[in-house]
């Protein structure tokens, strides 16, 4: 059987970078940017105010002076004199300092009758100023790749950029195959199930940027699979669950050319394909729907990565502590759901793949290495956070 870096690493052979595409900053976010934004000026474009106050010569706001009030510059109006020896101007958070002023006297170290000012606490040179360019100037950029956040959205808007270059969301069809499945709320047969595995990773697609496409269920035959891969045409990639294994019934492999079987040292898991259906890849998942999951993340997520031009590799992994003992592991690389809570990350007793709800309760993955010793409560284990994500 293959390791699963084994495994990741073919998967990750087949993926290419998708086109790119010019959205409005607006529908930017959660967008993997494709081409670097450069601001168009500096930020902020001027000296301006950090608080309420007066804009004054540091040199003249001594403790005691009484300087002449003889303007205001609130927010988006400078006041366009020159200030001199003596003088102040009222001015706002955000407003633009006056020419000859060098500091802010803030409004509670200061006492107005009128237009006198009395200073109480006497500001230092550059006090309460931001200069020009503090934090940006003109040219700096934003670097791509990267998945836009929020915060990615704001820096770009105040570098004045209006759209932005992203990659195109990747095309994902994705098949269920066969007869034992039926569509959520239809009335299935005595002997069917309902078909989840092809929504739980469609959903898990669309967060990590995709545009997925489900396809009507493939039935055991090789004309309706082969139907559906047609109808696949035009995807970045195909993706099939089940029909991946060595049962009579799966015909994933009869059908589709240039595909390689693995068998994956993986639990839960384990019959992975991938190869091209003529120049598109193709990734057959096992058709259990937690090992569908469990596959989507380790391997999919990856390989979305590579389809949007970010860098591609194993998910992340962070170091927690066990809350509760855990039994040694088997021969393959296990993926445990787990809680995590005040005293650190605990499997569940019950890690059986048919059981969906402990999916839809974990809070992340415990990664056990193959042949894994007994581990203590207080002993610490790699997991990768799943919270938000299945």
């Amino acid at each position: 059987m293959l390791s699963v870096a084994e495994a990741l690493t073919r998967v990750l052979a087949l993926m290419r970078p998708v086109g790119v595409a010019r959205v409005a900053l607006a529908d930017a976010g959660g967008r993997v940017l494709a081409e670097p934004v450069t601001a168009a000026r500096d930020q902020p474009p001027f000296a301006a105010s950090a608080m309420d106050g007066y804009a004054v010569r540091a040199a003249d706001a001594t403790p005691g002076a009484v300087l002449r009030v003889i303007g205001e510059a609130p927010a988006g109006r400078a006041w366009t004199g020159t200030l001199g020896p003596g003088e102040a101007v009222r001015i706002f958070t955000g407003a633009p300092m006056p020419q000859g002023a060098d500091a802010v006297l803030i409004q509670e170290n200061a006492d107005r009758d009128g237009d006198a000012l009395r200073v109480r606490e006497a500001p230092a040179p550059g006090a309460w100023l931001r200069p020009r360019g503090l934090d940006f100037a003109a040219g700096a950029q934003l670097a791509a790749p990267r998945r836009l956040s929020p915060a990615d959205i704001a820096l770009a808007a105040a570098m004045n950029a209006a759209e932005l270059v992203v990659r195109r969301r990747p095309v994902v069809a994705l098949i269920p195959t066969g007869d034992e499945l039926a569509q959520p709320g239809a009335v299935p047969g005595p002997d069917q199930i309902i078909a989840s595995s092809s929504y739980g990773v469609a959903a898990l697609l669309a967060r990590y940027g995709a545009a997925p496409r489900l396809a009507p269920i493939a039935r055991d035959s090789v004309d309706s699979l082969r139907a559906a891969l047609d109808a696949a045409a035009g995807a970045d990639l195909i993706v099939t669950l089940g029909g991946a294994s060595v049962g009579d019934y799966d015909l994933v492999r009869e059908v589709a050319d240039a595909l390689d079987f693995y068998r994956v040292a993986i639990r839960p898991g384990k019959p992975l394909m991938a190869g091209r259906v003529g120049a598109t890849p193709l990734v057959g998942l096992p058709g259990n729907p937690v090992s569908a999951m469990v596959c989507g993340h380790v391997f999919l997520r990856p390989a979305l990565d590579a389809m949007l031009g970010l860098p591609a590799g194993p998910l992340p992994r962070v170091r927690a502590r066990l809350a509760q003992d855990m039994a040694a592991g088997g021969t393959r690389e296990h993926y445990m759901r787990a809680a995590l809570g005040p005293d650190g990350v605990a499997p569940f007793a019950d890690q059986d793949s048919s059981v969906q709800s402990l999916m839809a309760q974990a809070d992340a993955l415990i990664v056990q290495p193959p042949d894994a010793p007994a581990a203590q409560a207080g002993e610490m284990v790699e997991i990768i956070p799943l919270r938000g994500t299945c």
